[in-house]
């Protein structure tokens, strides 16, 4: 079926085979990638601390059925891509991203990130200027640990993952969907790519415990603001809840100091909402890349 790239309502029950692949991004580290074929403007989607590209599977089918190429990357130490024991941190993970685009030949993608993979992306465009068509951040983005801790070791003693007891990853999916009622199946099997099934049939977080220190010590000493006036693309931010949330200051530092930025909130949404509402992720992702393709206004002349 031939759908024209755009918005074409709900399109949940289309459906478009991901492809998967490994991607050298750096000498001997390969990056786990799911594609989803589709002869439009391309979207790379980055996803946050601890994920995996699977949570995007949802979003990404949908983006795909509207005519839009997709393509969600396993960032180094997580899912099914390598575990080198260096480079576990931002900036890294921003290069590879960078490195990733340029290996898969893509056209100035539109960068999506979630959570931690929204201080990525923004790093990226940032960086390479030039690499993006727009830049789309889904709870991330805004993310300055250093205005909430003192020390890198204050952040880490506060934001460690707790140590989890051997559980089935059947108990973990039996736990996720009764927890999470109304997020689509994409997004329950999504998450559980968090993990790697042992032979026994225990799971066990696939991202290990140092690397996930490295990652959010890199987070204290990232300072996004900072890196707001290089970028030159359209950006949407997808926050979860409302404007009178918690930490909605730093949306709104964002979204004054990015170009052409709109801010659409999710109330009462989880933090991954992209695997709880991908319908309408989708559709406010495919909005962004029709902004992106619009001639920038052009500033009112002087008067004389």
């Amino acid at each position: 079926m031939s759908v024209p790239v755009g918005r074409v309502g709900r399109v949940s029950e289309m459906t478009v085979t991901p492809v998967d692949e490994r991607v050298e991004v750096a000498p001997g580290v390969f990056l786990h990638v799911r594609r989803w074929p589709a002869p439009g403007p391309p979207f790379m989607l980055v996803h946050g601390l601890a994920s995996n590209a699977r949570v995007w599977d949802g979003v990404a089918g949908r983006l795909a059925a509207r005519g839009f190429a997709a393509y969600a990357v396993d960032l180094r130490g997580h899912g099914e891509s390598d575990r080198p024991g260096e480079g576990n941190d931002t900036g890294t993970a921003a290069a590879d991203v960078a490195a990733l685009v340029d290996r898969l030949g893509l056209d100035h993608p539109v960068l999506a990130g979630q959570s931690w993979g929204g201080n990525v992306v923004v790093e990226v465009a940032a960086r390479w200027p030039g690499l993006p068509r727009g830049l789309a951040l889904i709870d991330g983005g805004w993310l300055h640990l250093s205005d909430s801790f003192a020390t890198e070791d204050e952040a880490w003693a506060a934001l460690a993952p707790p140590r989890q007891p051997m559980v089935r990853l059947a108990d973990v999916r039996a736990k996720l969907r009764r927890w999470n009622p109304d997020w689509p199946e994409s997004g329950i099997e999504g998450t559980l790519g968090n993990f790697e099934e042992l032979p026994d049939g225990t799971a066990r977080v696939r991202l290990a415990r140092d690397r996930h220190e490295s990652i959010l010590r890199s987070m204290w000493r990232h300072h996004p603001r900072e890196l707001y006036p290089a970028i030159n693309v359209p950006t949407l931010l997808l926050p979860a809840g409302h404007p009178g949330r918690r930490g909605a200051g730093r949306i709104a530092e964002a979204a004054a100091a990015l170009p052409r930025a709109q801010v659409r909130w999710y109330d009462g949404a989880a933090h991954d909402l992209h695997a709880q509402h991908p319908d309408r992720v989708a559709a406010d992702l495919a909005d962004l890349a029709d902004l992106a393709e619009r001639p920038e206004p052009s500033e009112p002349a002087e008067p004389t």
